[in-house]
């Protein structure tokens, strides 16, 4: 679906037009075209191709989805799949941008995407001196826009994980950490895969052989590849910190096993005095000591809760019951 189609002028709006004239504006000098298209169809994808004279490739890839982060050369055109990742409560939703830059347009196409660039496009029109840099400059507001919308959810996925810290050492909540710590790293994951690989792809832009097409904007670029080294030292430190609360809290559930082991120990050495006792006295002899005496059955029961008394205060001052 078409969401927008304008012209560009020095920096400045001429207006919005048809898609069937954007091979007109494009022969304008010191003008550009910046289209915007949401979950395109495939005619809509075939028609850009051809008013932009894209690679198949690309479109291919763009038309497809489901592409690994990256920035890829296509003649004079700069094609890059950035993913976007947003917050629907406790889940991530996951999306692709792609966009399509050449030397006079930029062709953005989102797809799964739950939020939109129309902020980028109004504070790219508000700062004409950076929009007449043409359509370098709306590749990195576009990409930056995307990586700001990282930070958020970094944040969140920190206060996660520092509130089942605070719960580590709470008796019978080791199961729901454990849970919530898998989910929490799955999250981590999923934000990771997103930012990784666009990092060693923006890298790339900066170097001495950087495509032409980001030469003018190589300090953009470089603010935007700060931005995932950030978010990539967050993430592995997140990645860290669940790795060992996970250790902890598997070794509070060893502990809290040991301790009921001890206790079912403890009380099992108890009850094999009565056992002890009782098989003694109760086997089948006639002469067995104080078998006749009057008191016998009484100071038998006694001897047993005695030494039975006498193991529980043992136990007990061990730290096992």
């Amino acid at each position: 679906m078409l969401i927008n189609c304008v012209a560009y002028q020095e920096g400045k709006k001429l207006s919005d037009i048809p898609v069937e004239d954007i091979s007109d504006y494009l022969e304008r000098p010191g003008c550009f075209v910046w289209v915007a298209l949401r979950d395109a169809t495939d005619a809509e994808m075939r028609q850009m191709q051809e008013e932009f004279k894209l690679h198949e490739l690309a479109v291919e890839d763009a038309a497809r989805g489901h592409q690994r982060p990256k920035i890829e050369e296509y003649g004079d055109c700069l094609f890059t799949v950035v993913h976007t990742v947003d917050l629907e409560g406790d889940a991530l939703a996951t999306g692709e941008l792609a966009i399509f830059a050449g030397p006079n347009y930029v062709l953005s196409v989102r797809r799964d995407a739950a939020k939109g660039f129309l902020g980028v496009r109004a504070r790219a029109e508000r700062e004409p001196h950076l929009l007449s840099m043409g359509s370098s400059f709306v590749m990195y507001a576009l990409m930056d826009a995307v990586v700001d919308r990282y930070f958020p959810i970094v944040d969140k996925l920190e206060s996660e994980l520092e509130t089942i810290e605070d719960r580590i050492f709470t008796h019978g909540a080791q199961r729901q950490n454990v849970e919530r710590l898998y989910q929490l790293k799955r999250k981590g994951l999923e934000l990771r895969h997103a930012v990784i690989p666009l990092m060693d792809a923006v890298g790339r832009l900066l170097g001495g052989r950087a495509p032409s097409m980001a030469a003018g904007v190589q300090d953009y670029f470089r603010d935007v590849h700060d931005h995932l080294i950030r978010i990539g030292g967050r993430l592995d430190t997140i990645r860290d910190t669940i790795a060992t609360a996970i250790q902890v809290n598997l070794a509070m559930v060893s502990i809290d096993e040991s301790e009921v082991n001890k206790q079912l120990a403890a009380w099992a050495a108890i009850f094999a005095v009565f056992t002890a006792f009782a098989g003694v006295w109760g086997m089948n002899f006639k002469y067995m000591p104080e078998l006749d005496w009057k008191w016998g059955y009484p100071m038998a029961i006694g001897a047993m809760f005695a030494v039975c008394f006498y193991l529980y205060r043992k136990f007990r001052k061990a730290g096992w019951l």
